[in-house]
C-alpha cells in the first residue's frame, strides 16, 4: 500500500468513526480500489435520523477531517436540504443519507463489489 492509499483509508477511517461517535446508522465503509471505474477508493456512508442529525454528521467530520489533516472537501452537495450529503474529498467520498434516501439511491447494492473495511478494530 503506498503512502496515497495509507492517507485514503485513514481519512475514510476517521470519517467513519466520528459518524458511528455521532450516533450515525449503518455506518459503512467501502474500499472499491479494486472495482473497475469507481470514482473513488473509498465511500463512507451512514445514515442520520433527520435533517439536523444529517447536517451534525456532515460538519462532524468536515471538522474533524480539518483538524487531523488540513484538508477541505473539494466539494459539498446536498448540505442545504440534508437528505444526502456528498462530500467529495478526491480519493475518499462520504455519504451522509436520511433513512429514505439511502434505501432509494441503494449505493450499498449499487457498489457491493466493493471490499467492505471494519469500522470498529
Amino acid at each position: 500500500m503506498n503512502n496515497r492509499d495509507k492517507e485514503a483509508e485513514v481519512l475514510a477511517r476517521l470519517a467513519a468513526q466520528i459518524m458511528d461517535e455521532k450516533k450515525g446508522e449503518d455506518v459503512r465503509i467501502l474500499d472499491l480500489r479494486k472495482v473497475h471505474g469507481a470514482p473513488a477508493e473509498y465511500f463512507v456512508m451512514a445514515t442520520g435520523n433527520v435533517p439536523s442529525h444529517v447536517s451534525a454528521l456532515s460538519d462532524a467530520v468536515f471538522e474533524a477531517v480539518k483538524k487531523a489533516t488540513g484538508l477541505n472537501p473539494h466539494k459539498v452537495e446536498g448540505y442545504q436540504n440534508a437528505e444526502w450529503i456528498l462530500m467529495d474529498y478526491f480519493d475518499v467520498v462520504v455519504h451522509i443519507f436520511q433513512k429514505d434516501k439511502r434505501a432509494f439511491y441503494r449505493l450499498d447494492e449499487l457498489w457491493n463489489d466493493g471490499e467492505e473495511v471494519k469500522v470498529r478494530g
